[in-house]
């Protein structure tokens, strides 16, 4: 009888353990890097509903000529993780605001300090 020598075909258990592995290894380096982009995506929300306030606070300012700290008269909408937000301080130079996240983004806080000769500059808590 004539024995017929085949090629053996597929992965051996030791090939499969070492590609689990390091699979393992990227996913735990990948995981955190993503979560910490998740809270800077959520962190610009923040930042767009400051934008709004500060839409708002120019228009008043256009009006009355001072800014102000009455949500009420500055009334804009929140988003999904910032919805409401606080004008800290006001006068006819400037004003200052914070919102903070909820839900997902709590933790984070945007602030703004805007000023007629500087502009607005934002900075973030918790991110």
């Amino acid at each position: 009888m004539k024995k017929i020598l085949r090629c053996k075909r597929g992965f051996t258990l030791i090939e499969l353990m070492v590609v689990v592995i390091i699979v393992g290894i990227l996913a735990a380096v990948a995981v955190p890097l993503n979560r910490a982009n998740v809270k800077k995506a959520m962190a610009s929300e923040g930042a767009a509903l400051l934008g709004a306030v500060l839409t708002a606070e120019r228009v008043y300012y256009a009006e009355h000529s001072t800014y102000t700290t009455s949500i009420t008269e500055i009334s804009t909408t929140g988003n999904k993780y910032f919805t409401s937000f606080t004008v800290d301080s006001a006068d006819a130079n400037g004003f200052t605001a914070h919102t903070s996240g909820t839900g997902d983004a709590a933790g984070i806080t945007v602030y703004m300090t805007y000023t007629n000769a500087a502009g607005a500059a934002i900075t973030y808590g918790g991110v």
